[in-house]
């Protein structure tokens, strides 16, 4: 069965050479269950909310499992909250979610999936490996970002359920990795019937499907 297998919050904001000066990628792991709103874990808080956080980005995921296969490249330990992630998940393939998917968190919680996460520059000086940003582009295993759709506690061991999976099939993977000019007009047909996408991944679709018409 698909679990929670770490729940990590902002242990300190740490000073950064970028723009805003300051981090809050440094997430580690809680010992008791923390509340999930709107806006993402209660405590947790985002020092660039240009580019991280907002209600489409309330909750970032990443895989023991894609976590192992970093650690094999890296030869390194990545420990639960080392890639600025809230959620550890086990038994759960993250890169296969479809967008708008959701996971039923223990008791009450209900995520929805809505985007990759995109690497960037503070992600790249927190793991402090060459061509960072790059390599782990390579890789394909982006974790999720998520919604909350309704608020709940979420602790270590709590378990996922899967449910609502649109039809359209389109996954984390396929967006990280770029949309055929198809799977973007099953996106957006999903999106006409009403299905909720997030703006990036629907610009996205956009103009993946735009192509078939140049």
């Amino acid at each position: 069965m698909a679990q929670i297998s770490s729940v990590c919050r902002v242990a300190q904001l740490m000073p950064d050479s970028g723009t805003v000066g300051v981090t809050a990628i440094d997430k580690r792991p809680l010992d008791e269950p923390v509340l999930v709103k709107k806006l993402g874990l209660y405590g947790d808080v985002q020092a660039d909310r240009t580019h991280h956080g907002g209600t489409d980005k309330a909750v970032y995921a990443f895989a023991d499992e894609d976590a192992a296969h970093f650690e094999g490249l890296l030869d390194r330990v990545v420990e639960p909250g080392l890639f600025g992630e809230n959620l550890r998940t086990q038994g759960l393939d993250v890169t296969g979610a479809v967008i708008g998917e959701r996971w039923h968190v223990g008791e009450k919680l209900i995520l929805e999936v809505t985007m990759p996460r995109t690497p960037c520059g503070t992600f790249a000086r927190r793991m402090g490996e060459q061509q960072w940003v790059k390599r782990f582009t390579a890789e394909g295993r982006p974790g999720a970002y998520l919604r909350v759709v309704r608020a709940g506690a979420v602790a270590e061991g709590d378990g996922i359920l899967v449910s609502d999976r649109p039809a359209h099939g389109v996954t984390i993977g396929d967006v990280f990795g770029g949309l055929t000019a198809a799977a973007a007009q099953r996106l957006l047909a999903g999106a006409a019937a009403g299905g909720r996408v997030a703006e990036p991944v629907l610009d996205a679709a956009s103009r993946a499907a735009a192509r078939l018409s140049a």
